[in-house]
């Protein structure tokens, strides 16, 4: 029976941070696994950058010009001293004023919220864990005053939030994050195609994805990112699982995105076979990363936040 690289996968079975020493602080911020034991996604994110990343690693996303940018439509939330009165005069609607001062950059979270995201065997699941991440470069993001949304998606886009800057934007993030679950099947290239006429100005992109989908069409589509000049950060988030293929005994695999779909493999016949087009799609998806120009960062949902991000933003300051 052929099998294919894709979302088929193995069926798998708040403390304070006062009280922690500090040997058990860092052992918390090494392994996402026990970070997740703090509950709450936003106590997540402010362990990870208050903790250790701020000050250790200055983030390379900044602007520096003041000049007046453009008019947006104003959304709930957004501050009432920035609304433009005479443009509402004019129109009958409401407008917001940005500046670069204000708003050094615009980012939107990605993140993949297919059945695939859904597994997680010795770690927390890919979802829980490109969540978490997706919080902390939020929180690293709004502390330096950038503007931060977030788009949750499967086959379609099924959560948007706008980027903004204002006070109550990580609370409505986090809330939106900690609301949204696993679903159905991956389109990259079709929620690509619809998130892009969106973006009104140049922005960042981090898509947090394992990319179980046909390469050719998210290529398509994150070189119309590029051609509009969007800057596209791939986070691609895989389990250990499914880099080592660790089993041995006869295994029952079923499709996180479609369901009813089931089989039982010996993993000893099934193993070469599917480490040979592992690889293989992995390679095309470094490619195709290359070819478009954007960086890659790839993680596994045992490697610590502060190791991944710390490592990149270093990168990143270096000059890339």
């Amino acid at each position: 029976m052929a099998f294919s690289v894709g979302p088929i996968l193995i069926t798998s079975l708040e403390r304070s941070r006062k009280t922690m020493s500090a040997s058990s602080e860092m052992n918390a911020f090494a392994d996402p696994t026990t970070l997740a034991q703090f509950g709450r996604l936003d106590v997540v994110a402010r362990l990870v950058v208050e903790g250790y990343m701020m000050g250790q690693h200055k983030s390379p996303f900044k602007g520096s010009s003041v000049e007046f940018v453009e008019h947006r439509q104003y959304y709930p939330g957004d501050e009432i001293r920035h609304i433009d009165w005479r443009a509402y005069g004019k129109t009958g609607r409401y407008y917001v004023k940005e500046y670069e001062d204000e708003t050094n950059l615009r980012c939107y979270l990605m993140l993949d919220a297919s059945g695939s995201m859904g597994y997680g065997q010795s770690t927390l699941s890919k979802f829980a864990y490109a969540r978490q991440m997706a919080a902390v470069f939020a929180f690293l993001l709004l502390k330096q005053r950038d503007a931060v949304g977030l788009c949750v998606f499967d086959r379609k886009l099924r959560q948007l939030v706008e980027p903004s800057t204002n006070a109550t934007q990580f609370p409505r993030l986090i809330k939106t994050l900690e609301e949204s679950e696993t679903g159905g099947e991956t389109s990259l290239g079709k929620v690509f195609s619809e998130i892009i006429p969106r973006l009104k100005r140049r922005s960042l992109v981090v898509l947090l994805s394992d990319l179980y989908d046909d390469v050719e069409p998210l290529q398509a589509a994150i070189k119309r990112f590029r051609h509009y000049h969007h800057e596209v950060i791939v986070v691609q988030t895989v389990a250990p699982e499914e880099e080592e293929f660790p089993f041995s005994r006869p295994t029952q695999f079923r499709n996180l995105e479609q369901a009813g779909q089931r089989m039982l493999v010996d993993p000893h016949r099934l193993r070469r076979h599917y480490l040979e087009q592992y690889e293989a799609f992995m390679k095309r998806v470094e490619q195709m990363c290359t070819r478009s120009g954007v960086d890659l960062l790839k993680v596994t949902t045992r490697d610590s936040f502060v190791h991944t991000l710390g490592r990149y933003l270093a990168f990143r300051s270096r000059g890339r």
